[in-house]
């Protein structure tokens, strides 16, 4: 059974991973305690004590019933799709790209033909593995936040189950590449901006790391983990696929950046995570302009998302970076990435002014995420910052400040 990513409140629209607390729009956003929580404690350089006593009712009860409907999921693996990528191989990770549509034109419907921002919802059905790969995840993931919320092992076990049964078991793991990701019927069996899809492996790393200390999660199954996504990496450094979206200038490269990042550090190669840190950084002048706005994301059809999408793989590069302890960035880049997130704030505060066309209308609370981080890492700071998180997580003052160190106000004034 297919769940709605757990996280948000109302659901997120099928299709929309937790990894990156993203919102879809059209989505009117209201923050559970227990989001409010992993906002601020996605890694552990981020822990704090105060949250997990502060917000414990709440989380219990956002995160319960989910739990509870995760630990009947089946187990999931990419061998149960009904179709087959072109190498013929059931484990080989196999996707169709989604922004493609028949030709209405043509007796087969070949070539696929492009509509940009309308998402082709065949591209989520059985038949392939990206919507599995999502609810897979979506399971891991509420049944790690059950674990971690109340102790009972019974979460903890059925995570650890689901993980060797996606990733290790050799009749239904899956191969440690994404050559055929995003392939478009009649022109291509896979493409490099497929790895994309791979993003909803960032926030798996953090459950992994959470259910270290679970009696379930023996050495051996955590070595395999690891090893798994250390051959994932290399595959990405390595393929032609890996270096095609390495090359993208746009939010497809930064998306690059935060999983080569990720995967290193979780695979404890700091190297690799240091020259990745230092590579993002080569990104800001073509995607950022003197005010902070993103050219390349603005001419989508969806501009107010990927200015926000792009802008959160760069949230996570941050969080990466300070978890390793690395001063990152500094001077003139941290300054440039500082006028960015505050493009985005000025226009998350002022909607009626949104200059651009939106295929899906203009809804500033996507940019929770955004400033969540930024203003954690001290790159946006001020009352108007402050005044439209409390917006849109509404609950009471005290628990706002207590996790987010913010002195109690009254939003309306923002």
């Amino acid at each position: 059974m297919r769940r709605p990513p757990i996280l948000w409140k109302p659901a997120v629209p099928a299709g929309l991973s937790t990894v990156s607390l993203s919102i879809a729009a059209p989505a009117i956003v209201a923050l559970s305690t227990i989001l409010l929580a992993v906002a601020v404690s996605t890694l552990p350089a981020f822990a704090d004590e105060r949250v997990p006593e502060a917000v414990q009712a709440g989380a219990e009860t956002t995160v319960g019933s989910a739990a509870r409907e995760a630990l009947n999921e089946p187990l999931f693996s990419v061998v149960d799709k009904t179709r087959l990528a072109a190498s013929g191989n059931p484990h080989d990770y196999f996707s169709f790209a989604p922004y493609w549509w028949p030709d209405p034109e043509s007796e087969d419907g070949l070539p696929y033909l492009r509509r940009d921002g309308h998402y082709n919802p065949a591209t989520r059905g059985d038949a392939t593995d990206k919507q599995r790969m999502i609810d897979f995840i979506d399971t891991v993931n509420a049944l790690t936040q059950a674990y971690v919320t109340t102790r009972d092992e019974r979460y903890a076990s059925r995570a650890v189950v689901q993980l060797r049964h996606w990733f290790l078991n050799p009749d239904t793991r899956m191969a440690p590449n994404l050559r055929y990701a995003q392939a478009i019927p009649g022109r291509v069996d896979g493409r490099g901006i497929g790895i994309i899809e791979s993003r909803l492996l960032i926030g798996l790393t953090r459950s992994i790391e959470q259910l270290e200390k679970a009696s379930a999660m023996d050495s051996k199954t955590l070595a395999g983990l690891q090893r798994w996504y250390a051959d994932y990496l290399q595959w990405m450094l390595s393929s032609d696929n890996g270096h095609d979206e390495q090359a993208k200038a746009n939010n497809h490269g930064t998306w690059y950046d935060a999983q080569v990042v990720t995967f290193a550090r979780f695979t404890d190669q700091p190297a690799i995570a240091g020259r990745q840190l230092d590579h993002a950084l080569d990104r800001l002048d073509a995607q950022f302009r003197v005010d902070g706005s993103q050219p390349l994301e603005l001419e989508r059809t969806r501009p107010w998302h990927y200015a926000n999408f792009n802008l959160e793989a760069w949230s996570i590069l941050l969080d990466q970076a300070a978890a390793m302890d690395v001063d990152w960035p500094r001077g003139e880049a941290r300054d440039k990435l500082a006028t960015a997130y505050g493009w985005i704030v000025d226009h998350a505060a002022r909607p009626d002014d949104w200059p651009f066309k939106e295929l899906h209308g203009f809804h500033p609370e996507q940019a929770a995420t955004n400033l969540i981080v930024a203003r954690r890492h001290g790159l946006i700071a001020g009352r108007p910052v402050d005044a439209l998180i409390a917006r849109w997580t509404p609950i009471d003052d005290a628990t706002t400040a207590a996790i987010f160190d913010l002195p109690p106000f009254d939003a309306g004034t923002g």
